[in-house]
C-alpha cells in the first residue's frame, strides 16, 4: 500500500529512512524532536524532494529518483493536517470544508454530511475560525483533509499546539477515523500516549534513521523504545478482549493472554479489543500462586528473559500466553533471592490503577463509510 525509501541531506543532518505499510491503519512515526519525522512527512506529501530513493503508494510511484519522476503535491491524492490548523480565516467552517471538497479530482467516497457527523461539526458550520477553540480548529482541519478524498492521510503532530484538555478532546475523533475509515494514516508524534492510543504500527526514528518498525506490542518489549520513552513509561503493551463491565464498580474484565484482568474503563462495549499498557514499575513477581492479598489482578506466566536494566535492577519478561508478554522491573537482589531463571513459572501481580487502557481497533458493524 505504501513503501518509502529515501535519502536527503539538510546541512549536517542526513535522512536515510525507509518503511512499508501493507494495510489500512495508523503508522506512527515516533522519536525525539529533530530526528527527521516531519521531513519524512514533507517528502511523502511532495512538499520536499529527497536526494535519492523512491515513494510508492498503491503501486504507483510518486517519486523515483532513478527515473527522474516527481508527482506534484496537488496530484498525489494525499491529505495533510499540521500542528497549526491553517484554516482560511475569511471562510466559515462550511467554507473551509467545501474548499477541501472542491480541491479533489477523485470520485467522492466520503460525503460532506458524513464528515460533519463523524467530527461533530454541525453546530460550528457558520462560525469563523477565530471563534473556535484549538481542538475545534483541528477537527475542521481534519474534516477538510478528508473531503479532499485522500488515498493517504498525513498528520504531522496535529495535537502539539493543544493543551492537555484539548488533546483529550481531539484524540477520540482520531480513534474514530482509524476504526471507521479505510484510509491509511501516517501520524507523527513525540508523545507516547498518542502513539499508545492510535497506532496500529510504529516506526521508531533517531538521528535521521529508522531504528525499529513493527507492532507496538512487540516494540514495547525492546530497548529501542525504552530508551526513547524513559524508565517510568517502560512497560508491555498488550491487546485483550473486553468481556463485560460491572455497572456497580465500573471494573471491566479483560481477557489477557491466558488470564484475565479487572480494569477501570469508561463507555467501552463488550467485545471490543482494548490495548493496555502494563508499566514495569507497577508489577510484582511472585513464585507462588497469590493468596490473601489486596492486589486483585494476577496473571500466570513463564519467564522468557531477565535483562540487567539499571544498576541494581533487572527487567523480567514474562510470557502470559497467546503470544502476549509483560515486563516487571525488580531489584537484582530479588532476582537472586527468588532464584528467578528462564523457563520458571511465576505470577505477575498488578493493581488496576497501574493499567493504562484504550479502546482499539475492534470488530465493528458495517458503517456507511466506503473504503477509499
Amino acid at each position: 500500500m505504501l513503501a518509502i525509501n529515501v535519502q536527503k541531506a539538510l546541512g549536517a543532518f542526513r535522512l536515510n529512512a525507509g518503511f512499508s505499510m501493507r494495510k489500512p491503519g495508523v503508522v506512527a512515526l515516533f522519536g525525539p524532536s529533530g530526528c527527521g519525522k516531519s521531513t519524512l512527512i514533507q517528502i511523502l506529501a511532495g512538499l520536499a524532494s529527497p536526494d535519492s530513493g523512491y515513494v510508492q503508494l498503491n503501486g504507483e510511484f510518486l517519486f523515483d529518483a532513478g527515473k527522474g519522476l516527481a508527482v506534484p503535491a496537488e496530484a498525489r491524492g494525499i491529505g495533510c493536517v499540521f500542528q497549526e490548523s491553517r484554516l482560511f480565516p475569511h471562510f466559515s467552517v462550511r467554507g473551509n470544508l467545501e474548499y477541501g471538497a472542491k480541491r479533489s479530482s477523485r470520485r467522492a467516497c466520503i460525503a460532506f454530511d458524513d464528515v460533519v457527523a463523524l467530527l461533530e461539526l454541525s453546530h460550528l458550520l457558520n462560525r469563523r475560525p477565530n471563534s473556535l477553540s484549538g481542538g475545534e480548529k483541528q477537527r475542521v482541519a481534519i474534516g477538510r483533509a478528508l473531503l479532499c478524498q485522500p488515498r493517504l492521510l498525513l498528520l504531522d503532530e496535529p495535537l502539539a499546539s493543544l493543551d492537555h484538555e484539548r488533546r483529550g478532546e481531539v484524540l477520540p475523533y482520531l480513534e474514530t477515523l482509524r476504526d471507521r475509515l479505510a484510509i491509511p494514516m501516517v501520524y507523527v508524534s513525540h508523545q507516547f500516549d498518542e502513539v499508545l492510543r492510535l497506532a496500529t504500527e510504529v516506526v521508531l526514528m533517531r538521528d535521521g534513521a529508522i531504528t525499529a518498525h513493527g507492532d507496538l506490542t512487540q516494540l514495547s518489549l525492546g530497548a529501542e523504545l525504552h530508551a526513547m520513552i524513559g524508565a517510568d513509561l517502560v512497560g508491555a503493551v498488550v491487546n485483550g478482549e473486553l468481556l463485560n463491565t460491572d455497572p456497580q464498580t465500573g471494573l471491566s474484565r479483560i481477557r489477557l493472554g491466558s488470564g484475565e484482568l479487572a480494569v477501570q474503563t469508561t463507555g467501552i462495549p463488550s467485545g471490543r479489543i482494548v490495548r493496555v499498557q502494563l508499566l514495569a514499575r507497577d508489577i510484582i513477581v511472585a513464585t507462588q500462586a497469590p493468596a490473601h492479598l489486596s492486589v486483585r489482578n494476577s496473571v500466570e506466566g513463564i519467564i522468557r528473559m531477565i535483562s540487567p536494566e539499571q544498576p541494581g535492577s533487572d527487567l523480567v519478561t514474562i510470557d502470559i500466553g497467546c503470544g502476549e508478554s509483560v515486563l516487571a522491573r525488580i531489584t537484582s537482589e530479588a532476582t537472586r533471592e527468588l532464584q528467578l531463571h528462564l523457563g520458571m513459572r511465576v505470577w505477575a501481580l498488578l493493581k488496576a490503577v497501574s493499567v493504562r487502557g484504550h479502546s482499539f481497533a475492534a470488530p465493528m458493524p458495517p458503517e456507511r463509510f466506503t473504503s477509499v
